[in-house]
This record gives C-alpha cells, structure tokens and sequence, in this order.
C-alpha cells in the first residue's frame, strides 16, 4: 500500500462524517454519557482533526490544538474498562455506518488505532501526576499493518 490512511479512507470528509455519526452514537449511550454530559461544539471538528493527522492527513489538531489538549481533556475523567470497551464497540459500528472503505486491511488499522487510542486516554484519565500519564506526548502515526 503507497497510500496514506487519510488517503485510502478518502480524506477529510469521509473523515468528518465518521466522526459526526461516532459522536452522536457516544451523546446517545447510557455507558459513555458520564463523560460526554453535554454536546460540545467543536468536538467532532476536533475528533475529525486528530484522526486526520493520525492516518496522515493534515497537522491541523497538533497546529490548533496541541497534543497536550488531549491530555487535559482526558485527565480526571477515570475511564472505566466498560467505557474504553463501548467506545471502541461505537467507534467500528460508526467506521462501518460511515462508508468508509471495507478493505481488511484498512479496518485492521481503524481497530489497532481505536484500540490503543482508547488505552491511552483511560491511563491518562487515572493519572494522578504526569508520571502517571502515557508517554505519549505526540499524535501517532498511524500505517498499514504489516503485510498491508
């Protein structure tokens, strides 16, 4: 594969509406909604962004927001197995109502991002101190798995 993941999904649009559809999923959800209690405006914008830059795409969440955001946002929140898990579970049900390409490959990717995505900020939600925080201080690059 020589294209990008933001490329293969079809770029920022395919992207957008991903996002729409997942959050709207994540507002409606008794599991998830402790820690979406209200809409945010720019949520989408910003979950489209990241994802973007992570399958790369424009560096537009770390240009506006910085990844240090990310970490704010999640820090406190004492993300519950049963919340990561059911953030996930949305998260392919919106890839999979979003049209975005149904190529293995490409959803072996969307599910190690979602997957380790989700154990980052559910570690990063139980710090307690920054040495408690994922090491992560950048969004990730996101490729093809291997053999892709």
């Amino acid at each position: 594969m020589t294209d990008t993941l933001y490329e293969h999904a079809g770029g920022e649009e395919p992207l957008h509406r991903l996002e729409e559809i997942f959050y709207t999923k994540v507002l409606a959800d008794p599991v998830l909604q402790p820690l979406f209690p209200e809409r945010q405006p720019h949520h989408v914008d910003h979950l489209t962004w990241f994802t973007a830059e992570s399958f790369g795409g424009p560096e537009r969440f770390t240009e506006e927001l910085g990844f240090s955001y990310l970490i704010d946002v999640h820090r406190h929140l004492k993300i519950t197995d049963a919340q990561r898990e059911r953030f996930a579970e949305l998260y392919e049900e919106a890839v999979e109502e979003s049209g975005l390409p149904k190529d293995e490959a490409f959803r072996a990717a969307v599910r190690s991002h979602i997957e380790f995505g989700t154990r980052v900020a559910q570690q990063n939600s139980h710090a307690d101190t920054d040495d408690e925080l994922h090491p992560l201080r950048e969004v990730p690059k996101w490729q093809w798995p291997s053999g892709g």
